[in-house]
């Protein structure tokens, strides 16, 4: 999760067990607007083999549906479901099996968004993702015809409702970060680009990206817009902290403000 940063830093900021495995959110993000209802990234599901969870070893009492309940919904009520990227961690919740053992998607109603060029990626990988690109998690949507597709970019488009998609290449091919207005400010879905609040520093570059000097580029280039933005971080994966300002240290590298919660975020936005 830290790539080349050693352990004796990495494990300052998520201390690994004896396994040495750390603990990871797969935190989702319900947004309400006039129109829709969308929900950003599925989590792993929970279709998948003992044998397959018991490499990762999920663990707590949060789910993606008994979340979505807490917040008084229920799954036929989502609009859209976009997908930051195909990774397992992030679309194995997209789809369920049926009473006849067919892979179906999870929310009946829902327009999923992904973007082709990715879709493509994803279908065909390379031998370093393969094992992260589990295509009964995402084809199935596909062949319902729920699957829908954004148009790329080398940077960002305007979405709807004021969502704005930024389109990122280093993690993999043309992740999507979402932008969302929220009050007075904005919060950034970082995804897999910032995954957590300890990846802020530059060379704090996950082994997984497939061109670890771009997410490096794009990170800064990101980071330094939103700080002067005031924009608030969302991160996917931090154990503990949903949320965080930005500010800048006597050195002007660009650090952690606030921590958050996504409640607390809110409340600093109105």
């Amino acid at each position: 999760m830290f790539g080349v940063v050693p352990k004796s830093l990495w494990s300052k900021i998520n201390p690994p067990d004896e396994d040495n495995l750390c603990t990871w959110s797969m935190r989702c993000l319900l947004i309400e607007t006039p129109n829709r209802l969308m929900l950003v990234d599925t989590g792993i599901g929970d279709k998948q083999s003992e044998r397959f969870f018991s490499y990762y070893q999920p663990h707590g009492a949060d789910s993606l549906h008994k979340s979505i309940e807490q917040a008084g919904f229920t799954p036929e009520q989502i609009t859209d479901v976009f997908l930051t990227h195909l990774h397992f961690d992030h679309v194995g919740g997209a789809v369920r099996k049926n009473e006849k053992n067919e892979l179906i998607p999870v929310f009946p109603n829902a327009t999923y968004w992904s973007n082709e060029k990715h879709y493509d990626w994803a279908v065909n990988p390379n031998p370093r993702e393969k094992a992260s690109f589990l295509q009964e998690n995402f084809v199935p949507l596909q062949r319902a015809g729920v699957l829908a597709f954004l148009p790329t970019a080398t940077s960002r488009i305007q979405w709807v409702d004021g969502l704005q998609v930024y389109f990122v290449y280093g993690h993999t091919e043309a992740m999507m970060l979402l932008r969302i207005p929220l009050g007075t400010r904005h919060l950034l879905y970082c995804a897999d680009l910032v995954p957590s609040s300890g990846h802020l520093g530059a060379s704090y570059v996950m082994s997984y990206d497939v061109r670890p000097l771009l997410t490096m580029q794009e990170k800064a280039i990101i980071l330094e817009e939103a700080c002067a933005a005031g924009d608030i971080l969302f991160f996917e994966h931090d154990p503990r902290n949903a949320c965080a300002t930005l500010t800048k240290d006597d050195r002007g590298r660009i650090v952690t403000g606030e921590l958050l919660s996504l409640d607390e975020a809110i409340r600093l936005s109105q």
